[in-house]
């Protein structure tokens, strides 16, 4: 019979499957997809040489087969456990270290040890010992490469001290790949802003950067995934290009791609959520000051497998290779879509910010910061100003007016006034009383939109009637017309106001009697 060689790992299992689980030689060849001819050459070869199970572990690859196949195996003899035996905890750790091979190791371990394991048992061996520690711990991840980060599904109820009320806090999670060093925040909300804060304040108490940043694919990251260019959430995107570091979303359905922080979830619910299941917390930041307190812990707690802790790990080996902080931190900037108006403003939160008059008509992009407002045409920035919270009022810069009224070829005001005398005198006067109100008549120019482009839709005759009944009582603003028309005032006859008289009664003294005092 020929011999097929098998590995010593397949001997192995052949050797449990039919000691341990008692099953035929179908069945393992069916388990182990090795002919059925091969497994019973094995098993009739390992019971000639009264082979037991388990197998010795310090029986290498090499001498296993010869045992198995020479002439007379009772000359053989399977040597003790003399074989030094590797630090596999270091070996691990030194596996972390960028380009470090196990061979590599091997060969060191052989310069010391030249009577040692050769290289096939070496790696089972280093496997076996790996398969015993945490399984997040394996994997062979280089210092300072990736960041992990996520929200856990678990909450932290916080009751209100006044009303009683129960919220709910959401908790934070990032751990670094190669030393495992977490943290753990919780936040009143997933919303981006939550989720930027949250990386902001992870990487300042890293005091560095990783190079990938790997979010899961949640909606508040990640809008639409895509293996080749998936499509960022724009705020997260422009705090990933400040921090320099490249977003590498989790693929969908791989479950490795997101271990380590599923673990680190995991961990951090069972060591810290657990630890306050029966506190009661009135703040967000009692919560955190808790939590970060138990997080130290967590970080110091040393590894039950290998040598050191999270903290320990991550000073040694990873925050060296982390990259510096940016001289300041990352200022949390949403966006938003408008149009320049014929005022050449564009409207923010009912504020207006001026850019050039070119560009009256054009589709701009709109970020905003608590400080600053800059107005973006096709990535190139035509306006920075400063942030303003007063509603119905206008920043505008000198440079961005025409220098004189006629130079704004589109939209001059005798354009407008022209418009409203297509629907009636009163139209046209109360257009010129709205711009004559303005140091700069574009400040006018909404108002006076607004009624004429309302004239359409409630017809030219009652907006007649309403601008002069606002004229009339010197109400001239838009939302006064709007007003009128809306409540069906401009139906009614115009009634002046009825003077009022003082009643003759002698106790009702009047307004001269005080003249006289």
């Amino acid at each position: 019979m020929a011999k097929i060689k098998l590995s010593m790992r397949n001997i192995s299992e052949i050797l449990r499957l039919k000691f341990e689980q008692n099953l035929s030689v179908r069945q393992i060849s069916s388990h182990c997809n090795i002919p059925v001819s091969t497994v019973g050459d094995y098993l009739n070869r390992a019971k000639k040489v009264d082979l037991q199970w388990p197998l010795d572990p310090e029986v290498s690859e090499e001498i296993l087969h010869l045992k198995l196949f020479q002439e007379d195996p009772s000359k053989l003899e399977i040597p003790s456990s003399t074989i030094p035996l590797p630090d596999w905890t270091e070996i691990h750790q030194e596996l972390r270290k960028k380009s470090v091979t196990l061979r590599l190791l091997w060969e060191e371990y052989k310069q010391a040890h030249p009577s040692g394991y050769k290289y096939s048992r070496f790696c089972e061996l280093y496997k076996d010992w790996n398969k015993s520690i945490d399984p997040t711990m394996r994997h062979h991840h280089i210092p300072g490469e990736k960041l992990f980060v996520d929200w856990a599904g678990q909450t932290i109820p916080i009751q209100d001290p006044l009303l009683g009320e129960i919220s709910k806090a959401y908790l934070f999670v990032a751990v670094l790949g190669a030393s495992n060093y977490t943290y753990v925040e919780a936040f009143e909300t997933q919303k981006i802003s939550a989720w930027i804060s949250a990386h902001v304040n992870t990487f300042n108490f890293l005091g560095g950067v990783s190079k990938i940043l790997v979010p899961d694919n949640t909606k508040t990251a990640v809008l639409e995934y895509c293996k080749y260019e998936p499509k960022f959430n724009s705020t997260y995107q422009e705090m990933a290009q400040h921090y320099q570091i490249l977003i590498l979303p989790a693929r969908p359905i791989k479950p490795r791609d997101k271990a380590k922080v599923e673990t680190a979830v995991q961990i951090a619910q069972r060591r810290i959520l657990a630890k306050l299941r029966n506190h009661t917390f009135m703040s967000l930041g009692a919560l955190n000051r808790v939590i970060f307190s138990l997080l130290d812990e967590l970080n110091q707690q040393p590894f039950q497998k290998l040598l050191g802790s999270r903290h320990s790990l991550f000073q040694s080996q990873e925050k060296s290779k982390l990259r510096a902080l940016p001289q300041n931190p990352y200022e949390l900037a949403t966006w938003h879509s408008g149009k320049v108006n014929i005022d050449y403003h564009v409207s923010v939160d009912k504020h207006f910010y001026s850019v050039s008059y070119n560009h009256i008509g054009k589709q701009v992009r709109v970020r905003l910061t608590q400080k600053t407002i800059e107005l973006f045409l096709l990535d190139i920035r035509i306006a920075i100003h400063p942030r303003s919270y007063a509603p119905g009022l206008f920043t505008t810069i000198e440079e961005h007016r025409p220098e004189n009224h006629s130079q704004n070829t589109q939209w001059p005001p005798s354009r407008l006034i022209e418009w409203a005398q297509t629907i009636g005198p009163a139209t046209a006067r109360i257009t010129e009383k709205i711009i004559a109100q303005y140091t700069y008549p574009e400040q006018a120019y909404r108002s006076c939109l607004g009624i004429l482009r309302m004239a359409t839709s409630v017809g030219y005759p009652r907006m007649e009637a309403a601008c002069q009944r606002a004229l009339h009582f010197q109400t001239l603003s838009y939302r006064s017309v709007k007003s009128i028309l809306e409540k069906g005032l401009d139906r009614q006859p115009i009634e002046e106001p009825k003077a009022i008289t003082t009643p003759d009664h002698p106790n009702i003294r009047g307004s001269q009697y005080y003249n006289e005092l």
